[in-house]
Order: structure tokens, then sequence, then C-alpha cells
């Protein structure tokens, strides 16, 4: 009988955790970020399943755990060290697991952060940008934080290529930054992933702490309907459906002319905003692209990035410093911003509030939708949203578009 039970307890994972209370940070770590995603409702799409993919994670025995392989591709399979990039697809998932297979095949190979920015292009409506162009400019300002910790990283020790995944996080886009690291640092994916994904899911606390920081209450109650009856614009759109259907066009042409490594993504992202824009004749892609195919995509890619944070990978200094960097990253994405319209309004009769700055970096449309509760809260009838989307649409743009060039440069 005592045999029976000693076999129980050694079939729990009981023993593991014993012997390693570092799980229990994990699990600690993953009960908070479903809380944030199931009560706060931050980004719960993507917070839960990677919440959830880091409770799986760290279940000893459970054999869930994202292995990740080295800067030369190797993993160590059943204490022998192998070539992943040998490695058959079934025999990774017979060896490694089903959780691996899945990492390998859809994140590792490059194939979800395209398919995930086709989705968010069906998903967005260019039309507040095109409307108010010259706000634009603000969303590039933003990609400043990616090169600010960029170089800082390059001073802490870290390679050109490791310092460049850590700045994208900055650009406040999760599928840029997969896309970015599996070209430059792979082995840093795991971690580079959590934080991106992690900040653009706190967006409603990061924004209003910066904006906070930076702002004064003066400058968060210009009311950008009143600038525009005080200062009408002289540019009139008279045909928008053509411009919306030529848009994508033209942005995915010169931007394969200029920055070819980053058709992957801005094509992508273009072609679904083309299909949904086209209008009935293509409603059935538009369809699929924005519901079937972006929600599949999203389950697995949540789930994998959630399953790399394993106790190993995880707790070190490493990574401790890719979540600080990364935090700086989306900080100064912000406040670069910010400080673009601060200049801007010193030379220019027409004001514009710091809030379209702020919403400089790629969370759409989170980012716009936090900085118009911030607006009203200090007016009422302060609602600069669809200014905000100017901003924050020409962003993903900008944060694609960047990593095309770190790309280019350090690939």
């Amino acid at each position: 009988m005592e045999d029976i039970f000693v076999k129980l307890y050694e079939m729990t994972a009981i023993s593991n955790i014993i012997a390693n209370p570092s799980f229990l940070i994990m699990y600690a770590i993953a009960f908070v970020l479903l809380y944030l995603g199931i009560r706060k409702h931050y980004e719960p799409l993507l917070l839960v399943p990677i919440a959830f993919g880091v409770l799986l994670a760290n279940f000893p025995g459970g054999e869930m755990g994202v292995i990740q392989a080295d800067s030369n591709g190797m993993v160590e399979v059943n204490g022998v060290m192998k070539n992943i990039w040998e490695m058959s697809l079934p025999e990774i998932a017979h060896d490694l697991g089903i959780m691996n297979f899945l990492y390998y095949m859809l994140i590792k190979t490059g194939f979800l952060p395209p398919i995930i920015f086709m989705g968010v292009g069906a998903l967005t409506d260019f039309g507040p940008m095109l409307r108010n162009l010259r706000l634009s400019i603000f969303g590039a300002a933003a990609q400043m934080g990616i090169f600010t910790v960029l170089l800082v990283a390059i001073l802490m020790g870290f390679t050109p290529q490791e310092a460049a995944s850590l700045g994208i996080i900055g650009g406040a886009d999760g599928p840029t930054a997969i896309f970015t690291t599996i070209k430059l640092a792979p082995h840093l994916l795991g971690p580079i992933a959590i934080a991106a994904y992690s900040y653009m899911a706190l967006v409603p606390v990061i924004i209003p702490l910066v904006v906070k920081l930076l702002c004064t209450k003066k400058e968060l109650m210009i009311n950008m309907k009143e600038q525009e009856k005080l200062y009408p614009s002289k540019t009139e759109i008279k045909n928008l459906r053509v411009l919306k259907i030529v848009f994508p066009i033209a942005v995915t042409t010169v931007v394969a002319i200029f920055v070819p490594t980053a058709v992957s993504l801005v094509g992508m992202l273009m072609f679904g905003n083309l299909i949904k824009e086209i209008g009935s004749d293509t409603s059935r892609l538009f369809d699929a692209a924005s519901n079937s195919i972006m929600n599949a995509a999203t389950i697995f890619l949540g789930l994998c990035v959630g399953a790399t944070m394993t106790v190993d990978a995880f707790l070190n200094w490493n990574t401790i410093g890719i979540v600080i960097g990364g935090f700086l990253a989306f900080a100064l994405s912000i406040a670069s911003g910010i400080f673009m319209v601060k200049i801007y309004n010193l030379f220019s009769k027409k004001k514009i509030n710091p809030l379209v700055g702020a919403t400089g970096l790629s969370a759409v449309p989170m980012a716009s939708r936090v900085a118009n509760d911030i607006a009203i809260k200090y007016d009422p009838k302060n609602h600069v949203l669809n200014y905000c989307m100017s901003s924050n649409i020409s962003g993903v743009i900008g944060s694609a578009v960047a990593a095309g060039v770190l790309i280019s440069f350090l690939g």
C-alpha cells in the first residue's frame, strides 16, 4: 500500500514544485495576467491565451513548455543535442511535445506575424489617417523610442541584433517584435514576445502614466474640433472610397521599392485593408481574414508565446533586462510622440493635443481609446479619438517599416 501512495505522489507535480519553488512565481505571474485580462479587460484576446500558455508551460511533467534553441539552433532532446532545423515536425511533436510543434511550425518560421497583420489590416479603417494626414507624422516620431533603446542596449553589452530586437518592443506591436526577433536574435524570442505583448496589454496603464508626467492640464484640454473651426483645412478629399482603395496599393508599392524587407508585414497589412475597402466583391475574403483566420492565429500565437515563459527562460537576469528595456522603449515611444507635438505647437497657430502624439505607437485602437478617455476626463466634450487614430494607424506602418530597416542593416 505504501508503494502505491509513493507512486501516486511521484505521479503528481507536487514533488517537483517543492523541489523548485520558482514554479510558484510563474503561477503567480500567470494568475496576475489572467486577472488583468478577465477582470480588468486589458486586451483579453491576447492576454488570456498568453497567461494560460504561461500556466500550461510551468506544470512539471506536462511537457507543454517551449524549449528554446540556442543561437546555433541546438536543443537538448533526451540528453542529446540536436539541431532543431534538421528535425522534422513529427519528430519535434514526438520528442518535444505539441506546444513545441506549434511554436516551431507557426512562430519560429515567421508564419503567424504576417497573418496577424493581414487580420489587423482587415479590421483597420485608414479613413481617420487619410482625413488628417498631417497628424501621421507623430506616428513616425513615436518610433524614436525604438532607436534610442537600441543604442542604449548596445552600450549595455547587447549585440546590435539583440539590441534591435529589444528596441522594437517600443513599437508596441507584438507581431512586428516577433518577426524582427526571429530574423535577428531568435534565441531571445520568448522573453521579447512576452514583454511586447504584456506592455501592449498594459497600454491603459502606461499611456496615462507617461501623459501625466509630461503634459499639463492646459495641453490636455486642447480641443481639436475647435482648432479645426478656427483654422479649417484647405485640403478636401472628394472621393474617399477611391483613395482608400488606392492607398494600400500605393503604400505596398512604395515600401516594396524602398524597404523590401518590410513587405511581408506591410504588404499583408495593406492586403487585408484592401479586401475590406473593395466591398462586396471581396466580402468573403474580408470575413475570413478578420474573423476565422485572425481568431485562430491569435489563439495559437498567444498560447505559444505564453508557453515560452518557462522558469528557466524567464527567471534570469537577461530576461529581466529585456523586460526593463522593453518598458523603457515603450515609454520613450510615447514620450517621443508627445514631445514632437509640443515642438509642433511652438511654431503653429493650429494647436494639437499632445494625446495625438502619445498614440503614435501601434497598439490600435486601444491606445486611441485610452487617449480619448483621458481627454474627456478634462473636458467631456473633447473627443480626440479620430485624431488619435490618425497617429495610431501611421504608427502601425511606421513600426513595420522600422523593423524592415533594422533587418536590412543588421540581418
